[in-house]
Parts: structure tokens; sequence; C-alpha cells
């Protein structure tokens, strides 16, 4: 056994851990970063990365099939799996590559091999133990799936679907979260019939009621069917096809089943709970500050309990270390992290929704406002069609943005602004919005919570 020391040993290479790593090394730390696959973790080599690859790939075939509505000649012949895999896949290992260079440039010792935490405290992998002044753990999440259902052959998580070499027919995907809503989207565009199956009312059932019935409505336009408040009852493969039962009896036929009902935190047979570090649900226990109950242990990402987002990860990991560093960093709240849903069209939201905000203000002391992206210029332009709803306490400042539309993730970052910073619409109005955006959306909806609406009544 070979004993080894660092400021700063990081479980997990993914988002929050090389987030928290490189702005260590920034800070003067010396830090050893474990990663059992490859840096970058699920997000660029499994999810955020490459499911937008798709993603765009999806919006190049829909804009081929309807380029003659703009008078452009141009025609859909088909999808390659092939081709559409080698885009992908050349994206990802270019930002790998690029990731790989940041974290040498910075002096990251990078260990390749399953780690396990031990007292001390320490990362053990294989016959070497790294240990630290300081422990982070940042170990992510895994793809749920549910009782009685086995994952493999016809049954796939994203992990599987990402690398589907071939383009379905008929696709069944159970849950109608942003992971289910992506690649249904991204199917429909390919030209594959989808049923999304979701167990609450509402597709995107986190979001604004107002956000997720605008979805609903676009996907019926594209041709996505969906079932709502149902549940997944049972399966049974029969050759080169599946079925899948809901609990109402009735029965949706299928070459694949995309299992998107979320993911699980990442930390059995870690050695978390040996070395005192405790666990509720799966789910790393910490305080406001990020600090587990093992001393001089963190986490950060994904095994804490919350938004599982690669954007939270990184602010945690880099919260963190400047917290081990003495700089009394701020910890950004859950509800002020921007969520997006990459499909067509888009979903993006922050802050409360309005059912929260009246929960949690009272409804009197709420007003919203709900602006149709059909009086948007540029949104007429690139056909989306959408809105964007502001909700704000009366008399008070803006607490909650929710957008659908094409490209409309682009767009959470002001409204981030507006609800992290507390400002009220009438300190946001006066600003101008370029003209013509889809920006001036966010500005209509701005203008008409401050009493002064301009393009609308």
């Amino acid at each position: 056994m070979t004993d080894h020391t660092a400021d700063v040993v990081v479980l997990g290479g993914g988002s929050g851990g090389y987030a928290a790593a490189l702005r260590l090394a920034e800070l003067g730390k010396d830090v050893v970063l474990v990663e059992k696959d490859k840096l970058g973790g699920t997000c660029l080599h499994r999810g955020c990365i490459p499911t937008k690859a798709l993603l765009h790939a999806a919006e190049v075939a829909d804009a081929a099939r309807d380029a003659a509505r703009i008078g452009v000649n141009a025609t859909l012949s088909g999808i390659d799996p092939a081709g559409v895999r080698a885009y992908r896949e050349g994206i990802v290992a270019k930002k790998f590559k690029g990731l790989e260079g940041l974290v040498s440039a910075r002096g990251i010792r990078v260990v390749t091999g399953e780690g396990t935490l031990e007292s001390g405290p320490a990362v053990r992998v294989g016959a070497d133990v790294y240990r630290g002044a300081e422990v982070i753990l940042a170990t992510g999440s895994y793809s749920r799936s549910l009782p009685g259902l086995d994952i493999g052959g016809r049954v796939l998580t994203s992990e599987q679907a990402l690398d589907l070499d071939v383009i379905p027919e008929r696709v069944v995907v159970l849950g109608g979260g942003v992971i289910g809503v992506e690649f249904a989207s991204v199917w429909r565009s390919f030209g594959v019939e989808v049923t999304i199956v979701e167990a609450l009312p509402h597709l995107l059932p986190a979001e604004d009621t107002a956000s997720s019935k605008a979805l609903e409505r676009a996907f019926r336009k594209r041709g996505i069917e969906f079932r709502l408040g149902r549940r997944f009852a049972s399966l049974r493969e029969e050759g080169d096809s599946v079925t899948v039962v809901l609990d109402n009896g009735a029965e949706l036929a299928a070459d694949y089943v995309l299992v998107a009902v979320g993911r699980g935190p990442a930390t059995a047979g870690l050695g978390y709970e040996e070395a005192g570090v405790v666990l509720d649900r799966g789910f790393v226990r910490t305080d406001d500050r990020l600090r587990t109950d093992a001393p001089h242990v963190w986490a950060v990402g994904d095994i804490v309990a919350g938004l599982q987002l690669a954007h939270r990860g990184f602010q945690q990991g880099i919260f963190v270390a400047e917290e081990i560093a003495g700089l009394s960093p701020v910890l950004v709240s859950d509800v002020d992290v921007p969520r997006v849903a990459y499909s067509h069209p888009e979903v993006a939201s922050v802050g409360l929704t309005e059912a929260q905000a009246q929960d949690r203000y009272g409804s009197e002391a709420v007003r919203s406002y709900e602006y149709n992206l059909a009086g948007n210029g540029r949104s007429e332009i690139i056909g989306t069609s959408g809105i964007v709803k502001i909700v704000r306490r009366v008399d008070g400042p803006v607490v909650g943005a929710h957008l659908v539309g094409d490209r409309v993730g682009e767009l959470i970052t002001e409204a981030q602004l507006a609800v992290g910073w507390e400002a009220h619409p009438e300190d946001i109005a006066p600003f101008i919005h370029a003209h013509p955006t889809q920006s001036e959306a966010l500005g209509e909806a701005f203008l008409a919570l401050a009493g002064k609406p301009l393009h609308a009544l």
C-alpha cells in the first residue's frame, strides 16, 4: 500500500468534481482528482452534451423538412444514424480533450480508478490511499428504473438510447420529465411515432402549469402522443417488439421503451457510511455549507438532494473550493438555479412557479403576466410559438420566470438576474431590448407588470 497526500482529494471527475478541482488549483491548492471513467462524467459523455448534439441534429432535420415553407428548395431524404453518431462523438471528443488539457495545465493530479472513501479523510484506489486535509465527494448519479422493469434488450435508459444504431418506428417513453421530453422530441423529429407515459397530470410536472400546458399543445401539434396520470404496470417482449401495459389495462406496442424516470445518487458501495457520512434515501446529508457529517468531508452535485443539473454541480463545486480556501462564498439556492428542457419547443424557468409563490406569499399577494410569443417578431421569423410568463409579488420583486419556445433557454440568464437580484418590474422596464430579438418578449412581460404594456392590450 502506498500513501499519498494532498491539500484536497476530489472523488469524482464530473461537473461538480472537476469544477471544484479547477477552482482549488486556481486558489493554490494541491489537488488529487479521482475518476473511475473519463473526466467530464455523465454530463459530457452520456448526458448534457451528446443529447444536445442529438437535439441539434433533430432541429436540422425539422428545418429541412419545413424548408419549402420559407421558399428554400431542400428535402429530407432520411436520417443516417452512423452520421449522427459520428457528429455527436466528435463534439464530445473535442470537449473532452479540452477539459483534459485544462486540468493538466492547472497541475491537478488525476488518478484513474474506482475510489472509496475512508476515515482520515482519505480515498482508496486499489492499493493506494490518497489522504487530504479535505475530501470532496462528487460521484454523480445513475439512471433509475421501475420495480419489475429490467434494463436491457429493447428496454433502454438514456445511455443506451444514445448508442442506438437504428432509427426505430415506434418508441414508448416512460417518464415525462426533462430526459423523457428531450428524447421524445429528438425521435419525433427523426420520424418516429412516440408516446410518453407520465404518472403525474402534466409533462414536466415540476414546471409552472402554464409551461407544461404550452409544451403539451406543441407536442400534440407535432404528433407526439402522451398518456398523463397513467402508470407503468408491466412489460412483455415479443421478438422484435415490446408491449407496455399501463395501470388501466391499456397496451402500447413499440420497438423500444425508454425508461426516463429520473436519476438516483451514486453513493452505494463507496464507503461513505463506514467513514461517517450519513445518507438519506441514498443522498448525502449536508449542512447549508455542503459539509457532510464526517469531519473535513464535503459533497456536491447530484449526490446532494435537490436539482440534478450540471450547472448546479459547477456552482456547488466552486462554492466548496472557495469555502475550503476561506473566502466565504455565496451558495445559490436551488430556486435561483435556471432550468432548461431543450426539446422543440424549449422550456426554461427560474424561481418560483405561480402556485409556489401563492403558497409562500398568499394568492392575493402574487401577480403574474403571460406574453404570447405570437406577438414577438423574431419568434415569428424562426417559426416558434410559446409563452413568457413572469410572476411577481404585488408591489414587490420578480419571483419567477417561465418561458416556452424554441431557443428560449438562451434568455433565462436575464430572468435569473431579475429573480436573483430581487428586481422589481419597474426597475427593469426602462431597459431596452434589441429589436427584433426574442428577448423583447421578456421586456414586454416586465413592461406589462410595471403597468405600461407596449405591444399588448
